[in-house]
């Protein structure tokens, strides 16, 4: 099927999956944080040849199955961390940066600031929501701390001990405590408070599956106000061993303004969409129409993309440079 030259890397992570899957649990420790560093650094570099929907079932299985015991150890290793955190006397989010991937974050959260920045024109968003933020939010805390000053946050997590935790560390905060509010829902049950939100972001692991995921979005796109953004993280290459795909013609009912797949150790891929309707100034028979081409063929948005990459990657890769190592 064209993939020979990289049967091994497919098996190197098909060898990992199968230690992984043994383990008893996936909860910080030396066996869990090598397997996982491992599969990490075999999947990063970036592998133009790998394209994780044209391979076999079973490793089509395998990988569903690996990106839900990912979600599960990184669940694990974020409650531990902000549990290390809160246990500080003074401010736990001065203590930050003994999380192992921070520096990941750091980046992430500029380069989607930069990307909104981008797509905002001008203007700042006043309401934030963040759905499926967990017991270490830092997409919000760092986005709250250091680029979006005076916008509230909404945190939504379904897991009311990742809420309690997560509300903890940034309690003593002067500042984030009175600009962050957690809310312990499951996402599909909130529809018009999510009309209040300029900006929804969409955690990487709700929905881990295709379906799920896109009921997900066909959700939002219900709720969401026209003209709102939605931020979406998604995976590109061997990286969509580690989380789910979103493709621009998931996205309907949303135009698709940003498309962007990192190459350094950043590895979640960035799709910035705006809710359509209202003032959009699109004919809703077109849209239609448009949508429906996206759906049979997602490579004519790619190449459209593709006009603006190198801007994006001009300013991306600024944004990238100005973070401290």
């Amino acid at each position: 099927m064209g993939y020979c030259q990289d049967d091994q890397l497919v098996n190197t992570i098909c060898d990992l999956y199968e230690k992984i899957s043994k383990l008893e649990s996936l909860k910080p420790s030396e066996d869990v944080d090598t397997l996982f560093k491992q599969l990490v650094s075999t999947c990063i570099p970036p592998n133009h040849n790998i394209d994780v929907t044209k391979m076999s079932e079973s490793i089509q299985e395998m990988r569903s199955s690996l990106i839900k015991l990912c979600g599960e150890a990184e669940g694990h290793l974020e409650h531990h961390f902000s549990s290390v955190l809160t246990s500080f006397e003074d401010n736990p989010l001065h203590h930050l940066n003994l999380f192992p991937y921070y520096n990941n974050y750091l980046k992430l959260s500029k380069l989607e600031y930069d990307l909104l920045e981008q797509n905002l024109n001008g203007s700042v968003p006043k309401t934030v929501a963040f759905v499926g933020s967990g017991p270490l939010p830092l997409t919000s805390i760092v986005l709250a701390s250091f680029h979006l000053k005076d916008s509230i946050f909404h945190n939504f997590d379904v897991d009311p001990s990742a809420n309690s935790v997560a509300a903890r560390l940034v309690s003593s905060d002067p500042d984030l405590s009175q600009r962050m509010f957690f809310h312990t829902v499951d996402v599909m049950d909130v529809t018009e408070s999510l009309k209040g939100f300029d900006v929804v972001f969409l955690a990487a692991l709700v929905g881990m599956d295709k379906q799920e995921k896109i009921k997900v979005i066909e959700h939002l796109e219900k709720h969401m106000s026209p003209g709102a953004l939605l931020m979406l993280r998604s995976a590109h290459g061997p990286r969509a061993f580690l989380y789910p795909i979103v493709e621009p013609c998931d996205l309907q009912g949303f135009q698709v303004l940003s498309v962007y797949h990192p190459t350094d150790e950043v590895i979640n891929s960035v799709v910035v969409s705006r809710k359509l309707g209202g003032g959009d100034g699109v004919v809703h028979d077109d849209m239609d129409h448009q949508d429906s081409g996206f759906a049979c063929n997602c490579s004519k948005i790619h190449a459209i993309m593709n006009k603006k990459k190198s801007i994006i990657e001009e300013f991306a890769g600024a944004a990238i440079e100005e973070q401290p190592t």
